[in-house]
C-alpha cells in the first residue's frame, strides 16, 4: 500500500513547481508566461492545478492585485532550494578530480572593469581549462536578484540595498569623475571651476540618486547645487558614455574605465580633479547555496584573493595615476 506522502510525490507534476517559482520571481502570470514562452491561460491553469494539489491558496490575484500568500512563500522557498539541487546535478556527477569540468554562471554589472578579478579568472582557467563560464550583464539590482534566485552562482555589482540571504564582500573600489564629449562647450578647457557645471545639462546612471548605489555622486551634485536638466539615463555604462560623447550633457563615469577614451579625445575630464566620489563594487553570493565543484573552487579562490590583497591595491585608479 502506497503511503500518502509517497502518493503525493508520484502524483505531482513537477513542472508545476517550476512554473510557480517563475510566477513568484516575475511577480505576475503574464510576465511568467513571457519568461517560459507559454500563454497566460496555460500559466493560470498550472497555478490552479498546483493549488488543488497543495490544497491551499498560493497566490492572491485579480485584475489589479498580485500577492503571494504565506503558504505560497513557504512553497517558493522550497522550490528555490529544489531548483538549486537539480541545477547542481551535472557538477555533482563529475568523476575525475584532475580533469575538472562544469559550468559557472556569473552575473555582473556593466561597469565592472577590474584587473584584480581578471587575474583570478585567468589563474582559474589555467588550472581548469575545461570549465565553461557564462557572463550575464545586468543592472546591479538584477544581479543581486539573479544570485538570490540561483540564476547565477555569484555576482559582481554595486550594493543598492542589502539582501537578507546574501553575503557581500568589497571586490574593488572605483573613483567616479565627471566627463563631457567633444561636442560639449567645456570640452578641452583646462582648470574649469566646479561651479561651471551647475546649470549644464546632465546624463547619468539610474542609480545616481540619494537612495541609489551611486549616492556619493548624487551627494556631490546636491552639495554643489547642480540644477541642469537631466537629458538621459541608463543602467549601462556604455550607454551613459554614448550619451556623453554625443553631447547630451556631462556625466559621471568610472575614471579608470574611460582612460583610453580620454587619451583618444572622445572624453574630457571635468572637475572635481581631487577627492572624487568613490563607489564600492561587491562580490555577492548566497552562502547557503549548493554548488558544483567548479563554482565552489572559483568562488573560494576569489574570496581568498580578496582577503589577501589590501583594498588600497584594489582601488582604481591607483595612486600612480594621480587621477583621483
Amino acid at each position: 500500500m502506497v503511503g500518502p506522502r509517497r502518493r503525493f510525490v508520484w502524483e505531482l507534476d513537477w513542472n508545476l513547481l517550476r512554473t510557480f517559482m517563475v510566477i513568484v520571481q516575475e511577480k505576475g502570470l503574464t510576465a511568467a508566461g513571457d519568461k517560459l514562452s507559454l500563454k497566460q491561460p496555460t500559466i493560470s491553469n498550472a497555478l490552479r492545478r498546483l493549488e488543488i494539489h497543495m490544497d491551499c491558496r498560493l497566490i492572491e490575484r485579480n485584475a489589479s492585485h498580485f500577492s503571494v500568500t504565506p503558504a505560497g512563500q513557504r512553497l517558493f522557498s522550497e522550490c528555490v532550494a529544489l531548483f538549486d539541487i537539480v541545477s547542481g546535478l551535472p557538477q555533482q556527477m563529475e568523476e575525475l578530480p584532475g580533469d575538472l569540468t562544469g559550468h559557472i554562471d556569473i552575473a555582473l554589472a556593466s561597469h565592472v572593469v577590474c584587473p584584480f578579478f581578471d587575474e583570478v579568472l585567468a589563474s582559474f582557467h589555467r588550472a581548469f581549462p575545461q570549465v565553461t563560464l557564462a557572463m550575464m550583464v545586468a543592472p546591479s539590482r538584477d544581479v543581486a536578484t539573479a544570485v538570490a534566485n540561483r540564476d547565477a552562482g555569484f555576482g559582481l555589482c554595486l550594493m543598492e540595498e542589502r539582501h537578507q540571504k546574501l553575503e557581500y564582500e568589497v571586490l574593488y573600489r572605483e573613483a567616479f569623475g565627471y566627463f563631457c564629449g567633444p561636442r560639449h562647450p567645456l570640452f578641452g578647457r583646462p582648470d574649469i571651476p566646479l561651479s561651471a557645471l551647475r546649470d549644464e545639462p546632465y546624463v547619468s546612471f539610474k542609480t545616481d540618486q540619494m537612495t541609489g548605489a551611486l549616492w556619493p555622486v548624487a551627494l556631490l551634485r546636491q552639495q554643489e547645487e547642480f540644477a541642469g536638466v537631466v537629458l538621459g539615463t541608463s543602467s549601462h555604462l556604455e550607454e551613459v558614455k554614448r550619451l556623453i560623447i554625443a553631447g547630451f550633457g556631462f556625466g559621471p563615469l568610472p575614471i579608470h574605465v574611460v582612460e583610453d577614451d580620454v587619451r583618444a579625445g572622445r572624453l574630457w575630464r571635468l572637475p572635481p580633479y581631487q577627492n572624487a566620489p568613490v563607489i564600492d563594487v561587491h562580490l555577492v553570493y548566497d552562502p547557503t547555496a549548493r554548488r558544483g565543484r567548479a563554482e565552489s573552487i572559483l568562488l573560494a579562490e576569489l574570496r581568498q584573493a580578496i582577503g589577501s590583497q589590501p583594498l588600497a591595491e584594489r582601488t582604481y585608479p591607483g595612486p600612480a595615476s594621480g587621477s583621483v
